[in-house]
């Protein structure tokens, strides 16, 4: 669900925080209320594999899924990897991770480069309360979850989009590098 807000000031009227701040209250709360009854997605239990391919895999941002792979799966290419990453880990299983909102696509392929299965992936925010603001024709697009924060949306400004996907990048560098550092020092020990 996405709401639209202008803040653009009418001629004459001054543009004031607080009311754009009352207007985005005003649309998010009833939002918020019928999300709280949404039906969280089963991330502990392996998705479905024929359900998966037919009908695309949906995943919340930040977070993981887990799928049992085909036999034989040795590489996993994902279309758009600023949406989404998976890895192959033992026993065939697939690990799906969130990383911004959109859609993407994903292709298994065997040792030889054949391709095994395509789905299309597509990742949420962590919930549906997204609010768009105009400033004049500029965009902004963010996820408010209780707070709001800048998401990556394509038609956005370029300053603004520039912006969110620099700290979707800095995010994702400093969440792979502190992986890797506490991987490092407690194999030290």
């Amino acid at each position: 669900m996405t709401t639209t807000i202008s803040s653009a000031p009418t001629t004459g009227t001054r543009h004031r925080a607080g009311t754009l701040a009352a207007t985005v209250l005003a649309v998010l709360l009833p939002l918020h209320a019928a999300l709280a009854t949404e039906t969280p997605l089963a991330g502990a239990a392996p998705a479905d594999l024929a359900g998966a391919v037919a009908q695309g895999m949906t995943v919340t941002m930040d977070q993981a899924r887990i799928m049992r792979l085909p036999p034989h799966v040795a590489t996993l290419v994902i279309g758009n990897p600023l949406i989404a990453d998976a890895s192959v880990q033992r026993g065939g299983l697939m690990v799906l991770t969130g990383k911004s909102v959109g859609s993407t696509n994903l292709i298994a392929l065997d040792a030889r480069g054949e391709p095994l299965l395509t789905m299309q992936i597509r990742v949420r925010p962590q919930t549906e309360a997204v609010v768009q603001v105009y400033r004049g024709v500029d965009r902004e697009t963010y996820s408010c979850a209780p707070t709001c924060e800048r998401t990556i949306s394509l038609g956005d400004s370029k300053a603004f989009f520039d912006t969110a996907l620099n700290n979707a990048r800095t995010r994702d560098g400093a969440a792979s590098g502190g992986g890797s550092t506490a991987g490092a020092a407690a194999g030290a020990r």
